[in-house]
């Protein structure tokens, strides 16, 4: 297997508006992130993915760009980026830019001239139609509700946007838009940044002739991915993307790629394929609500089988093919560890559980600022507290809908992305150490019990278990390019797996719960030989590995460096 300095090293997402403010304006910036590279370069991590920093109009927290080579004036200047850049380099952390390739803000100087008149030479930049039948172009509903058309009087036609009106689609069908694209991203690679997340790139092909969804019930507007995601043509684009631009360098590529599972996922990372090196999938993080669009909003109970199935399949499916990008927690999802852990008395022993499943699976694990020292959801009490468009739009429309606010601001408290939005807890000072001015927005309630400060004064904390992780992964190389095989498959309560690499193996054992369910290792595997590497409770001794009672959330991690099957006369 081909090593790769982003399958070796752990991500860190740094969501630059609520990481750390330096001049007191209640915004995070530059000078702030720089302030804090040493803290990250203890927590051991291998490189900085970091939201758009462009300058933008800020309707939907920088993924409205409307200038790609200008730094938001909020985060400082480009010579601070550049100080920044070079300041991680020299810790040896690489940098990973978040680049919108689907859409600008409406006030990009391209959008501005294709609006003003139907035959201007940028007008084919962006996706017009005139409407039908007295109303829009199509019944395509956008992913922060309402339709993905938005009408514009002066040349009375539409525009389509899959996000807010705020973000007009780009028009992949325009080779001068795909060449503007390709040398804005030589650009920035020409500045020295290793690699790229990519937003929304599942959705820069729309089909052809813009069709209607199926509406049996003649709604306004219906869900219509399948006319915008994964189609194929999306292939062709990425093929030339990364042959022209990102092959010219050792760079690294990840997309946004929700509504696929990995046989899909294989036709942009398979290792023949020459597309992008990982995709983000989005079926794990499905698990908590009764669908995706609007049906986001509405909770459901998830399950442990559930959760190793999706899981196991990825890791099957891509291993020796492809590589899994591994994530709980990102700027577009509640905190994980209010979704699938413990808040309360288990917090740290939960946090640490599911960090090791995220380490400890084939793939790169990122984490999202703040999950290192088990933050959680804010669970806002008023829409005021509220600042995502997402968000506000769904708290508009349910209102209209009928709901009582009581049970939006519950679904809010929930499913709201401000939950992973809000400023990282540095300390339990006013406003967590995150600004001497006025937040952004709220600071979560319980940073003067959540904080870095506390964690790195605690030797048994989530975030020195995150470094213990990372350093595992470094140490034993059967974590990064060994393959799978799921232990106890129909066990509600455990997962385990085993990986293997050139005759050393690794076995995860993880209660998922509050309770004292006992693992019970087949007796085909032999127990000897185990040794105990890494685990979230105090006590180390050893257990007989063919019954071993877990305590709550309870993780332990064996390695050993000859075959665990027993051969078959001994079977």
């Amino acid at each position: 297997m081909i090593r790769k300095w982003w399958k070796e090293n752990a991500i860190y997402q740094i969501y630059p508006r609520s990481f750390k403010d330096s001049n007191g304006d209640g915004i995070g910036d530059f000078q702030g992130i720089i302030s804090k590279l040493d803290y990250l370069q203890e927590l051991g991590i291998g490189a900085i993915w970091l939201c758009p920093i462009y300058e933008s109009p800020n309707f939907d927290n920088g993924y409205d760009i409307s200038d790609f080579q200008a730094i938001m004036k909020d985060f400082g200047t480009m010579q601070d980026f550049d100080e920044f850049m070079r300041e991680a380099h020299e810790r040896g952390i690489k940098v990973v830019l978040d680049m919108v390739l689907n859409h600008t803000s409406d006030k990009h100087d391209w959008f501005v001239e294709s609006r003003s008149s139907i035959d201007n030479p940028k007008r084919d930049y962006y996706i017009w139609r005139k409407g039908k039948n007295g109303g829009y172009p199509n019944n395509w509903e956008s992913y922060f509700s309402g339709s993905v058309w938005e009408y514009d009087q002066e040349t009375e036609e539409y525009y389509m946007h899959l996000y807010a009106r705020q973000q007009p689609d780009l028009n992949w069908e325009n080779k001068e838009v795909v060449n503007e694209l390709h040398d804005m991203i030589r650009w920035w690679m020409d500045k020295g940044v290793d690699g790229f997340r990519l937003d929304a790139i599942a959705h820069i092909v729309k089909a052809v002739g813009l069709p209607d969804a199926d509406n049996p019930q003649n709604l306004p507007v219906v869900q219509a991915f399948q006319f915008f995601s994964n189609l194929e043509k999306v292939h062709t684009l990425l093929k030339d993307l990364n042959q022209q631009v990102f092959a010219t360098r050792d760079l690294m590529t990840v997309g946004e790629t929700s509504g696929l599972g990995p046989e899909q996922a294989l036709e942009y990372v398979g290792n023949e394929r020459h597309e992008l090196d990982m995709v983000f999938q989005f079926e794990h993080m499905h698990l908590d609500c009764v669908g995706t669009g609007s049906s986001k909003w509405v909770g459901r109970s998830w399950n442990l089988l559930d959760i190793k199935k999706i899981m196991s399949h990825w890791q099957t499916v891509l291993h020796g093919k492809g590589w899994n990008a591994n994530y709980f927690s990102n700027h577009d999802q509640p905190r994980h560890l209010s979704r699938f852990g413990n808040t309360g008395e288990y917090r740290k022993q939960s946090a640490k559980m599911l960090a090791t499943l995220i380490h400890l699976l084939q793939g790169t694990p990122y984490i999202y600022q703040g999950e290192e020292i088990g933050m959680t959801n804010a669970s806002f009490e008023h829409i005021e507290d509220y600042r995502d468009v997402e968000t506000i739009n769904y708290y508009n429309i349910s209102l209209k809908e009928g709901k009582t606010e009581k049970e939006i601001l519950q679904n809010l408290a929930r499913r709201s992305r401000d939950n992973a939005r809000t400023p990282m807890q540095w300390d339990n000072t006013t406003h967590a150490g995150f600004t001497d001015g006025n937040p952004w927005i709220q600071v979560n309630s319980n940073y003067t019990d959540i904080n870095v400060e506390q964690a790195l004064n605690d030797p048994d904390s989530i975030f020195y278990y995150y470094k213990n992780l990372i350093a595992l992964r470094k140490k034993y190389p059967v974590v990064i390019y060994g393959d799978y095989r799921l232990l106890c498959a129909l066990h509600h309560q455990v997962y385990s797996f085993i990986r293997s690499y050139e005759g050393t193996e690794l076995m995860v054992i993880m209660n998922f719960f509050d309770d004292e369910p006992t693992f019970e290792l087949s007796e085909r595997i032999s127990d000897e030989g185990w040794e105990l590497v890494l685990s979230n409770y105090d006590e180390h001794e050893h257990h007989h590995l063919h019954s071993l009672p877990l305590r709550p959330y309870e993780t332990r991690v064996y390695y050993k460096d000859t075959p665990s099957v027993l051969p078959k006369a001994a079977q």
